[in-house]
């Protein structure tokens, strides 16, 4: 079997895999990323936060995102009964961007890979990573090409950026329960025809179901009049529902009526999708010569859209180690990558749980909250989970029992 060597290989040409290889050809860094699938690809977690786009412009590829003409956002707004509310993420507590984009992931990722691929990394599609021996001085990765054949690459440092694929995790058994309830989601994209006017596109919203608080709905629209359409609960309710999964999703939309007066004309075009039980955590984020990007380590719930931002974030902290290592230099993966990843995480955890037990849900209705409540939540929402001036960041569960015993008064 035919062997190769490069300094890095990136399994997985998604966000992470793409933004984590633009990084360390910036530096000049020989990068080899394993792509099974073909691009342009079908993925879900479209609306992106504005903390997203310091990354892309860390990597050099703001200006392709900018000029794909994806969907301006610059907020998020929440519907539960005749409640309304909206954050505008350009009113918020920490500094930095304030709007981002609401993107078709086949595009938006496709863009990403094509700017890697432009910066020098070297992409290679349809390959699957079939075994990983990270025992040895340096990893070895086994690949089955097109054609059928094998091969094997021994790289410096192996970055997983396999996503829900989970390739380490599930080759190395780093797999460990998440903590939360087994959920999942059915969605799909479709022509929306929503009335000019009726609805703030620059937004997502998120809309709750009227009798359960811990059943809600994304609608996340695009620039071309088409939106993505999902609902989240647990497994066993949505098992309550029959036939397609189109026919399923359609049954809980019209169960939540001003979402279901907003898509009234909608044209259900495209085939809905479900999938479950995509919480996720591992042991570890790193081993030896290897380590977890986006949710290839850790996933928590689609709710606050922070998938694409963890992604980020975690090529961004590990390029930095890597481009020392690489370099010579001694890095402690567990102080300079996992724990300061772990902390925004973290704080975006205590936000999720909030939300399904009503408690989060009962703050941003509240009509007294003051601007100043409101612009540390905004920051959150927008990504910002680590910036440790804000107090919702550092104490995230004393500040939201606070926030909650404000309320009760």
């Amino acid at each position: 079997m035919k062997t190769e060597t490069t300094d890095v290989v990136i399994i997985g040409a998604g966000p992470a895999g793409s933004v984590a290889a633009g990084l360390l050809r910036k530096h000049g860094i020989p990068v080899l990323v394993i792509e099974k699938e073909t691009f342009p690809r079908f993925s879900i977690g479209e609306s992106l936060l504005p903390q997203s786009m310091a990354y892309l412009e860390e990597a050099g590829m703001l200006r392709a995102v900018v000029e794909a003409g994806f969907q301006y956002k610059n907020g998020a707004a929440f519907a539960r009964g005749a409640q309304r509310t909206a954050f505008d993420f350009r009113q918020k507590y920490s500094p930095g961007w304030g709007t981002t984009y609401q993107v078709q992931r086949a595009q938006f990722d496709h863009v990403l890979i094509r700017e890697a691929e432009r910066q020098g990394a070297e992409v290679r599609f349809s390959h699957v990573v079939e075994n990983v021996d990270v025992s040895g001085v340096q990893p070895e990765v086994t690949v089955r090409a097109p054609d059928g054949s094998q091969y094997t690459v021994r790289a410096k440092f192996l970055l997983d950026a396999s996503g829900f694929g989970r390739i380490l995790p599930r080759l190395l058994q780093l797999e460990t329960p998440s903590g939360f309830p087994v959920r999942s989601a059915i969605f799909t994209h479709v022509q929306d025809r929503i009335p000019t006017g009726t609805f703030d596109r620059n937004k997502i919203l998120i809309s709750v179901h009227p009798q359960h608080q811990d059943v809600w709905y994304w609608t996340i629209p695009f620039s071309d009049g088409r939106c993505s359409q999902g609902v989240v609960a647990e497994k066993a309710f949505l098992d309550r529902y029959t036939g397609t999964e189109t026919e399923r999703l359609q049954a809980l939309v019209a169960e939540e009526p001003g979402l279901a007066a907003l898509l009234a004309d909608a044209q259900w075009d495209t085939p809905a999708r479900q999938i479950a039980g995509y919480s996720a955590n591992v042991k570890s984020l790193w081993g030896n010569g290897y380590a977890l990007l986006g949710n290839a380590g850790e996933f928590l719930d689609p709710v606050f859209s922070s998938g694409v931002t963890i992604a980020f974030k975690s090529a961004s902290l590990a390029a930095q180690c890597l481009v020392r290592q690489l370099r010579g230099e001694a890095v402690d993966w567990e102080h300079e990558f996992a724990q300061p990843l772990k902390a925004g995480v973290d704080c975006f955890r205590v936000f999720v749980e909030a939300w399904y037990e009503g408690r989060f849900q009962k703050l941003i209705f509240h009509p007294n909250a003051t601007s100043e409540i409101r612009d540390m939540i905004a920051a959150i929402l927008a990504g910002y989970a680590w910036d440790r001036d804000n107090p919702f960041v550092t104490e995230p569960r004393r500040r939201l029992a606070v926030l909650e015993e404000f309320c009760k008064l």
